[in-house]
């Protein structure tokens, strides 16, 4: 036989011998596929969530305070603010009002936020909103900027043209026509938030004009959050003062929670893959068996066969884990990874809805490349190597 590197009759003589037992190695390519699928999307699913929520979590404020009585949330004066102000370490306190307004045709939750065009935003994407947008004329004009998924979202629930009418706590209308649009890095700030001035914030919430929804809160050295927070919850005992970190840890203890999930589908997974690796090293069939006696028979080297064992269980395996990606790939970022994205993100009448954003991630990829490919290619040569060193009558036979 030739000597090569890569043996191209070997390879065709692999092809056959796959296709030979075609109903075994089929069963066990759709099995790979599957598990590799299966693993994959959980990856991509659980990459996605965690950028989104890291984005999140940095265009956070600092620090927020709230007034708390019996245990919830009330309107606080704006007079907290100048007092907050005083405090050594403080550059800035913004009243912010905001607040969640439930939209029946389309059946969620989105967030009202009020901005006024001569204070400084306590957001990135709200210091581009004003800069694109005349606030001024947002009041004065009785209007609003939406993001675009919402946009969409109310266009499908509400038919409308360019206005919706909101229902005030005593029963009233505030008609408000839709200035325009705006997109978000943060997929789930452009699928939620509806920007309006101060004003109607309030007129729609029915807050009080010296009254405010919450105070955030910009420090100079990001060390001292910790010591400017304890000192405003002395000012102020009945309040609750919560840190950028304290979102932090929050949103991870979800998401952690939704691991543990994950981690049970992960481990289901790799159980069900490992029984097919330990049936397959636990000894070749009879058939396989003779056909390695045969091919030493006729001049085969120990050599020979452990390449075309190689070749074997490679075709196999790494076109299970391609075909895997590739599907896991379309599932998630393409089709939003239905039902399986709902065990991390759960499921709600009342949540907004967002795409999944694109992470490329190639420690997903090579991990489960290591995985799957060269662990089913070492339980093939394995025992293949333990029949080719024996005889070749006693393997016949």
């Amino acid at each position: 036989m030739i000597k090569e590197k890569i043996n191209l009759y070997l390879i065709q003589y692999a092809i056959n011998a796959i296709l030979r037992q075609k109903s075994k190695n089929f069963f066990i390519l759709n099995i790979f596929i599957l598990l590799t699928f299966l693993l994959t999307s959980i990856f991509f699913i659980s990459n996605s969530i965690k950028y989104e929520l890291n984005s999140t979590v940095e265009a956070l404020p600092q620090i927020t305070v709230q007034k708390i009585k019996a245990g919830k949330s009330y309107d606080i004066d704006t007079s907290v603010v100048d007092d907050i102000l005083t405090i050594t370490g403080v550059t800035d306190a913004v009243a912010r009002v905001w607040g969640y307004y439930y939209f029946e045709n389309v059946g969620v939750n989105f967030t009202i936020v009020g901005l006024d065009a001569y204070e400084n935003q306590y957001k990135k994407s709200f210091e581009n909103i004003v800069k694109k947008f005349d606030l001024n004329e947002l009041s004065e004009n009785s209007s609003m900027i939406v993001g675009q998924g919402v946009y969409e979202s109310l266009k499908k629930g509400y038919y409308l043209q360019n206005y919706f009418n909101f229902i005030k706590p005593d029963g009233s209308i505030k008609k408000l026509t839709i200035a325009g649009t705006f997109n978000s890095n943060i997929q789930l700030e452009s699928n939620d938030v509806i920007i309006m001035s101060k004003e109607n914030a309030k007129e729609i919430f029915d807050i009080n004009e010296d009254k405010t929804t919450d105070i955030v809160v910009k420090v100079a050295n990001p060390e001292e959050i910790s010591t400017i927070s304890q000192k405003i919850k002395l000012m102020y005992p009945d309040t609750r003062v919560v840190t950028s970190e304290d979102f932090k840890v929050s949103y991870q203890n979800i998401f952690n929670y939704k691991s543990g999930i994950f981690l049970t589908i992960f481990i289901i997974s790799l159980f069900t893959f490992f029984m097919i690796i330990y049936d397959k090293s636990s000894g070749l069939s009879s058939e396989e068996k003779r056909e390695i006696g045969i091919l030493k028979a006729i001049g085969w080297t120990v050599d020979d066969v452990l390449k075309e064992k190689f070749y074997e269980s490679f075709i196999i395996s790494f076109l299970a884990y391609m075909i895997g990606i590739i599907s896991a790939f379309a599932f998630v970022y393409l089709f939003q990874a239905p039902l399986l994205r709902d065990v991390f993100v759960g499921y709600s009448e009342l949540k907004t809805t967002f795409e999944l954003p694109f992470v490329f991630d190639f420690q997903t990829l090579f991990l489960v490349f290591f995985l799957s490919v060269p662990i089913y290619i070492a339980a093939t040569i394995i025992p293949s190597w333990r029949t080719a060193t024996l005889e070749t009558d006693e393997v016949i036979r």
